[in-house]
C-alpha cells in the first residue's frame, strides 16, 4: 500500500524549506526535469517562511497556487518517484461496466465516508489485481491527509493509491454521480401530457393558477432549476416575468448573468407561485410587498440552502401582478476556512493577517454585494478561532454556518441593534457584525473593539480609504475611528481566465493600456492574454479571483485621521497608505494581469480610474 506510512518522506519533504533542507528528492527531481528552477523554489521558500506557523502551507501548494507551476507536472513526477501507478480516465478508457462498479462501491459505503472521499476528489476504482480485499483508490494528491483519514475508515484489508489528473477525476465524479437531473428529465418525459393554459383574464384567478401549479411540469422545472444551478456552481438564480406569458430564468455564474431557460405559454404568476409555495416564510397570496424566505434541498448528498427574495415589479400590462424572484445559493462546500486559499496578494495577506491576529480592534471589509466579503470574513474567523475563545456573530440574514461560533438568530423581538447590545453582556472575545448600517450600529461595533474585543464587520464603500470618510460622515468621532480600527480592506472579484483555452493577446487595446497606466517597459515585459472559450468554461473564463486594497492603520494613518476637522483628507490617507506598500484596487488588478490570471477588460470593468 503506497501511503504516507510506507513513504514517510512524501509529506514531510515537501513541507520543508527546500534550500534549508539541502533539496529533497522530489525537489531535486523537479529541478532536474526542468519543471521548476532553483530560483522558483527559493521564492516558494520565502513565501512559506512568512506564513503563520499554524496555517503554514506545504511547499507544493505554494508552487501550484502562488507561482503557477503546473499541478499535473509535479504530481506525475511524484508518482514516478514513489511508485504510484498512473490511470487514464479519459472517456474512451473507462467502460460502462467500470462506471457501474464505481457506483456500486460508493453507494455501498456509509454515506459519510463516501461523501468524504468524493469531496476530496478520491474515486474507489477497482479491487487489486493480485491482493485479496485490497481496494485501489484514484487520487490527484496522494499526500492529502484527509484522504488517508477517510480511507482508514473503509471496511477493507488495505488500500492502494493510483494517480490521475484532478480535472479527469472531477469529470469522472460529475458524470458518474451528478450529471443526471431527474427533475429536468421528467419535464421531457411528460412534455406531451401538458396542456397549454389559456386565460384571457388579466386578473389573477387563484383556481386557474392552482390548476397550472399542480401540473408536474412546473414543479419539476423549479426543482430541476435548483439542482442545475448548484451543479453549475451558480451564485444566484433570477426568475424574470415577461409579457406574453413567458418567464426567463438566468444563472449568475462567475459574476455574470447567463440565460438558462425560458418558460413560455405559462403564466409567470404560476411559475412564481410554485417557488413561493416551496419557500418557508413566504406567503404565496401576498403579491403587494417584498418578501424573504428560504428553501433547503439535498443536492448530490449535501444540504444546500437557497435564500429567496421576492419583490413586486411592473410590466407593460399594469394590471398583471408580476413579481421578480432572486434566489441566492448558499453551499457550505464552498466555504473557505484556510486564509491562504482566499487568494490575497502577498502584502495584503501579510497586513490582513497582522490585523486579525491582534487581541482587539476592528477589521472592516468593504465592497458591493457579491464581492466575496462574507467568504473572506469566514476565513478570517476560522484563522483566529479556537476553543478558548467565545465567538459571536450578528448577521441578517445568516449566510454560512460557522463551526465553533455562536450565531445570533434575529427575530421580531430581537432586532439588529438589540442583538449588538446583548452581545456586550455575553462575554465575547471575538464578534462579527454583519454590516455597519448607521451611526448606532457603528458606535456599538466601535465600542466592542475599544473594550478589548476583536471585531469584524462590513461596510458599503467604493474603496478602503473612503470607508474612513463614511464612518466620519455617519457621525463617528475621528479619535474613535483612529484608535478602534486595525485595518480596512476593499475587495472585488474578477473573472479568472480559463487555463485550458486562454491564448496570448498580441495586440492589446492601446486605449485600455493607457487607462491602466501601463508603462512601455511594463508592456514589453508582460504577456497579455485573452479569453477563447471551451467546454470547461464560460466565454473563456472559469472561476473568480480577488483583487484587494488593504489599508493597515499604522501611526501615520492614525495621526492623519486625528487631524480631521470638517472632513477626512482621503488623498492624504491614500498617499500615506501607498507609501506603506498598499496596492490600490486597480494596482492589485494590474498585478493579476501580469500574472496572466485575468484580462485588461475585467480590471477596467470593476475598478475606477485613479
Amino acid at each position: 500500500m503506497a501511503t504516507e506510512k510506507d513513504n514517510p518522506t512524501i509529506t514531510s519533504e515537501i513541507t520543508l524549506t527546500p534550500l534549508a533542507s539541502g533539496l529533497g528528492r522530489l525537489s531535486q527531481r523537479l529541478v532536474s526535469t526542468g519543471i521548476v528552477t532553483e530560483e522558483t523554489l527559493q521564492r516558494a521558500s520565502d513565501i512559506q517562511s512568512r506564513e503563520p506557523r499554524k496555517s503554514k502551507r506545504k511547499l507544493i501548494d505554494i508552487l501550484i497556487d502562488d507561482l503557477g507551476v503546473e499541478r499535473h507536472d509535479i504530481f506525475v513526477e511524484m508518482s514516478k518517484l514513489y511508485g504510484f501507478p498512473t490511470v487514464d480516465l479519459s472517456p474512451t478508457s473507462i467502460s460502462r461496466e467500470r462506471i457501474e462498479f464505481i457506483k456500486e462501491l460508493v453507494y455501498g459505503m456509509p454515506e459519510d465516508i463516501s461523501n468524504a472521499l468524493l469531496a476530496n476528489k478520491v474515486v474507489p476504482f477497482k479491487w487489486h489485481d493480485y491482493k485479496r480485499n485490497v481496494l485501489v483508490l484514484i487520487t490527484s494528491d496522494p499526500t492529502n491527509e484527509h484522504l488517508h483519514a477517510a480511507a482508514g475508515r473503509l471496511d477493507v484489508a488495505d488500500i492502494d493509491l493510483a494517480y490521475a489528473p484532478l480535472e479527469e477525476i472531477e469529470k469522472l465524479i460529475h458524470e458518474t454521480f451528478y450529471s443526471n437531473n431527474e427533475f429536468l428529465q421528467k419535464i421531457f418525459d411528460e412534455a406531451d401530457e401538458i396542456e397549454v393554459f389559456e386565460d384571457d383574464s388579466r386578473n389573477v384567478d387563484e383556481d386557474a393558477l392552482d390548476a397550472e401549479i399542480n401540473k408536474s411540469r412546473l414543479v419539476n422545472l423549479i426543482e430541476g432549476m435548483l439542482v442545475e444551478a448548484v451543479r453549475r456552481e451558480a451564485s444566484d438564480i433570477h426568475l424574470i416575468p415577461k409579457d406574453g406569458n413567458a418567464t426567463e430564468i438566468f444563472f449568475r455564474i462567475d459574476g455574470k448573468l447567463i440565460h438558462w431557460y425560458t418558460q413560455s405559454e405559462i403564466k409567470p404568476e404560476a411559475l412564481i407561485a410554485v417557488v413561493k409555495d416551496r419557500s418557508v416564510n413566504i406567503d404565496r397570496f401576498d403579491r403587494a410587498m417584498a418578501q424573504d424566505g428560504y428553501i433547503q434541498r439535498k443536492v448530490d448528498n449535501c444540504y444546500i440552502r437557497f435564500r429567496v427574495s421576492v419583490i413586486p415589479i411592473v410590466g407593460v400590462e399594469f394590471d398583471r401582478r408580476f413579481e421578480s424572484v432572486v434566489i441566492r445559493i448558499l453551499d457550505d462546500r464552498k466555504v473557505i476556512t484556510d486564509l491562504n486559499k482566499i487568494g490575497l496578494q502577498d502584502q495584503a495577506l501579510a497586513d490582513f493577517t497582522r490585523a486579525i491576529e491582534q487581541p482587539q480592534g476592528m477589521v472592516i471589509l468593504t465592497g458591493p454585494t457579491g464581492s466575496g466579503k462574507s467568504t473572506t470574513l469566514v476565513a478570517a474567523l476560522s484563522h483566529v478561532m479556537d476553543p478558548s475563545k467565545n465567538v459571536l456573530t450578528v448577521e441578517e440574514p445568516v449566510e454560512y454556518l460557522i463551526s465553533g461560533a455562536r450565531q445570533v438568530k434575529l427575530n421580531p423581538k430581537l432586532n439588529f441593534d438589540g442583538a449588538l447590545r446583548s452581545i456586550l453582556r455575553h462575554d465575547p472575545d471575538i464578534v462579527m457584525v454583519g454590516e455597519i448600517r448607521d451611526l448606532k450600529s457603528a458606535e456599538i461595533a466601535i465600542s466592542l473593539s475599544n473594550t478589548g474585543h476583536l471585531t469584524f464587520s462590513t461596510l458599503h464603500t467604493n474603496d478602503a480609504v473612503s470607508a474612513v470618510a463614511r464612518l466620519y460622515m455617519l457621525g463617528v468621532e475621528p479619535f474613535l475611528i483612529a484608535n478602534a480600527i486595525n485595518l480596512v480592506m476593499a475587495q472585488r472579484l474578477v473573472r479568472k481566465l480559463c487555463e485550458k483555452c486562454k491564448i496570448p493577446n498580441t495586440e492589446p487595446d492601446p486605449n485600455h493600456l493607457l487607462r491602466l497606466d501601463f508603462g512601455r517597459d511594463e508592456i514589453a515585459n508582460t504577456t497579455f492574454y485573452k479569453p477563447v472559450g471551451c467546454d470547461d468554461c464560460f466565454d473563456g473564463y472559469r472561476g473568480r479571483i480577488a483583487i484587494t486594497e488593504a489599508l493597515l492603520f499604522n501611526r501615520e494613518i492614525r495621526n492623519e485621521i486625528l487631524k480631521s476637522r470638517e472632513e477626512v483628507n482621503e488623498e492624504a490617507l491614500r498617499d500615506l497608505a501607498i507609501e506603506n506598500k498598499m496596492l490600490s484596487l486597480r494596482q492589485s488588478g494590474i498585478e493579476r494581469i501580469k500574472q496572466g490570471l485575468t484580462t485588461i477588460s475585467e480590471i477596467i470593468s470593476v475598478t475606477v480610474d485613479t
